[in-house]
């Protein structure tokens, strides 16, 4: 098949310039990058469709195609849109309207033949999806990654949805634009693509996609996981960076952990600071349990600092004040001397560390209050530490099914809970053992790029087979401002209240 993959913000080439260092160039952009290289490998023509750059701060984008070395079968095509400077992602809107697909179109068309099938990304790329499908009809999927509703809902907070609280976040985040392009996306695709099925319910359920989708139509919904980075993550894989990560642990535990306790596996968290993340229950479990102390040593991945629990004063805000927390935490149980923090930096270092905490029988927990996905988990599992994760979010499935556990679930509100996970990994060289291989097994089985690319050609086989005529639900039309955007179409934020609260 020859299929384009929609993905308008942020932007792609061969050294994956500004990712993780701008809001636009997120974890969607790998997503993407490893599924199209995927879908390549297994025989298909793929197009990365994204925008064109011209502008000397940004000289990577410049040029209309580019390519990944070793990977014929892949393009990323650059397509004009809004001009030449960069543009953030909520800036797009009426560009992709009224440039954006019009240009891919023509850019098909000219080379004498239109794709397959598209797979589109985000809300913008779904809308392009859905516009260009209008257009062509050629079919698409649309997976949206995020969604609008649950950011305006974590937004507005206890706020009411009223003119008053939502003029100043439409004006900044254009949702009214959002959540219409998102409904026409999810409407007109012909699968929705989800990571897990919570997911699928929880976000797609949202009263602001009412009429749009029905989460539970077998028929338009597929589950189709993202993929660990075996080149990067299993435990076979080496890098540049293995002896010197394993060197500077070593370093590490003899800086902060006390000589008779060295050689203890590490219980190691690593997130971001984030209350969300919720690493102080780890700690209280810790601190709560002396079976759990006898058996190992806590590590915590803080990137800033050499020892963000010694030095603080370099962090400000909402992770300044949870490292506190956990420093009085360790001055209160005597913890000193039983924990170290410490930094990673890429996924190179993180993925040596992995290795070497392997080989001290360590293992990886998670205990956030909520994970949507939980790749992080899966990861440190390719490199065969065992987790302790929360059983809330994503974890649920990858982590447990049928009755076949591949890890440990536990509840992140019960310190109690944790350190019976913790120690159900620890309590024998066999239990450890046996969480090791069955992560990791479940893993390479389940959670690969090859997976992830195997499941979107099979939905994208079953669309295009299906035809254009061939729609679950009814098609909702295509608002004005889509179809001509000027400030005589535009949305208020009387459509966004309605479209929000699912009266629209």
């Amino acid at each position: 098949m020859h299929i384009i993959f929609l993905n308008p913000q942020g932007n792609f080439d061969t050294a994956d310039s500004h990712w993780t260092q701008h809001p636009d160039f997120g974890g969607q952009l790998v997503y993407v990058k490893e599924t199209a290289l995927a879908m390549a490998a297994q025989g298909h023509r793929i197009d990365i469709v994204t925008r064109r750059i011209v502008d000397p701060a940004w000289p990577q984008f410049s040029s209309e195609f580019d390519s990944y070395d070793g990977h014929p079968n892949v393009r990323i095509v650059r397509i004009a849109c809004g001009g030449d400077a960069f543009l953030a992602k909520e800036e797009l809107w009426p560009y992709l309207v009224r440039e954006w697909v019009p240009n891919i179109e023509a850019f098909y068309r000219g080379e004498g033949r239109l794709p397959d099938g598209t797979t589109t990304h985000y809300g913008d790329g779904g809308l392009a999806g859905a516009l260009l499908e209008a257009r062509t009809g050629v079919p698409f999927t649309f997976t949206g990654h995020s969604l609008g509703a649950q950011k305006l809902d974590k937004l507005l907070g206890d706020k009411p949805p009223d003119d008053a609280s939502l003029a100043p976040l439409e004006e900044r985040f254009h949702f009214a634009q959002r959540l219409a392009g998102e409904r026409l996306a999810m409407n007109r695709a012909g699968k929705v693509i989800t990571s897990t099925r919570e997911e699928r319910f929880e976000q797609y359920g949202h009263p602001a996609y009412r009429a749009a989708v029905d989460p539970d139509d077998d028929r338009k919904f597929s589950v189709i996981p993202p993929g660990v980075n075996l080149a990067v993550f299993d435990a076979t894989s080496r890098n540049d960076r293995e002896q010197a990560t394993a060197d500077f642990l070593e370093t590490v535990i003899a800086r902060d952990i006390s000589a008779d306790r060295r050689g203890l596996p590490i219980i190691l968290l690593s997130s971001r600071v984030d209350h969300k993340k919720n690493h102080i229950a780890l700690l209280r479990a810790f601190a709560g349990h002396p079976e759990l102390q006898a058996m190992a040593n806590v590590g915590i991945v803080v990137r800033g600092a050499d020892n963000a629990l010694q030095q603080r004063s370099r962090f400000s805000g909402e992770a300044r004040e949870l490292l506190d927390q956990m420093a009085a935490l360790c001055d209160e149980a005597g913890l000193w001397g039983k924990v170290t923090a410490f930094p990673l930096e890429g996924q190179a270092e993180l993925a040596a560390a992995y290795r070497y905490l392997t080989g001290r029988h360590s293992l990886f927990c998670l205990p956030a209050f909520h994970e949507p996905f939980g790749l992080a988990p899966l990861e440190a599992m390719a490199a065969g530490l065992p987790a302790v994760v929360t059983k809330n979010g994503g974890p649920s499935e990858s982590l447990y099914e049928n009755g076949a556990s591949f890890g440990v679930l536990i509840d992140p509100a019960d310190p109690d809970d944790i350190a019976r996970g913790v120690s159900q990994v620890l309590e024998s060289p066999q239990a450890w053992q046996r969480y090791s291989e069955a992560g990791r097994g479940r893993v390479l089985a389940r959670y690969t790029w090859d997976r992830t690319a195997a499941g979107y050609a099979a939905v994208l086989e079953e669309i295009i087979a299906r035809g254009p005529g061939d729609q679950t639900g009814q098609r909702l039309p295509i608002p004005p401002y889509f179809r001509q955007p000027d400030p005589a179409n535009d949305f208020t934020t009387a459509d966004l209240a309605a479209i929000y609260t699912g009266r629209m």
